[in-house]
């Protein structure tokens, strides 16, 4: 199984968020490709969106410079069986550099196609976990914008078995936030070893 490790968290030492994924990949095993965003994502650029229309054989120099990073991260997502995604909520919603990277694989062509019926998905037959930090915001919730925004992203691009980890409302009650997060994480185990 090939795991594509995505975290988001703009800390690197404290983050809940990362502390989960880091546990439900250890815990799945297989090959892991590493995407740390908070090494920076850019947001696509007039550029890039010229470029990104532009087919394939007809792109300049320039236009293929600026899909290089899009295309590596598209690539990265296709070889992956499972994508494990650490976030934290910022402000209601995923941080932006985990935005940013949404913006950059969801492409026309690579990871879902227009058809006379709607949007199909090309990334189907993989599954996401994602491992959700939450200071005071309830995951699930009516003002929870990240995890129905998470879900329906990688729906759309085929990814239709998401699975929510959370650890919320930390600032109440960390301890028991994180210990009914690693009881899923454990729980989630457990499934896959009898699959």
């Amino acid at each position: 199984m090939t795991i594509l490790h995505i975290d988001s968290s703009a800390q690197k030492q404290k983050s809940i968020s990362r502390q989960l994924s880091a546990r439900i990949v250890d815990q799945l095993g297989g090959e892991v490709i590493r995407r740390d965003l908070s090494d920076a994502v850019p947001p696509v650029t007039e550029l890039w969106v010229s470029a990104n229309f532009t087919p394939a054989e007809k792109r300049t120099s320039e236009q293929q410079e600026a899909l290089a990073l899009s295309d590596l991260l598209v690539a990265e997502l296709q070889s992956a069986d499972t994508i494990v995604i650490g976030s934290p909520v910022y402000n209601f919603n995923v941080p932006s550099v985990l935005k940013a990277w949404i913006d950059q694989v969801v492409r026309a062509g690579l990871t879902f196609n227009y058809t006379e019926n709607g949007p199909v998905g090309l990334l189907e037959g993989k599954r996401a976990i994602v491992a959700m930090a939450s200071a005071g915001m309830p995951i699930g919730s009516e003002i929870d914008f990240a995890s129905g925004y998470l879900r329906h992203i990688l729906g759309f691009v085929g990814i239709n078995d998401v699975q929510i980890i959370a650890a919320d409302q930390l600032r109440a009650n960390q301890d028991k936030a994180i210990e009914a997060a690693h009881q899923k994480i454990a729980e989630l185990t457990a499934r896959q070893l009898r699959i």
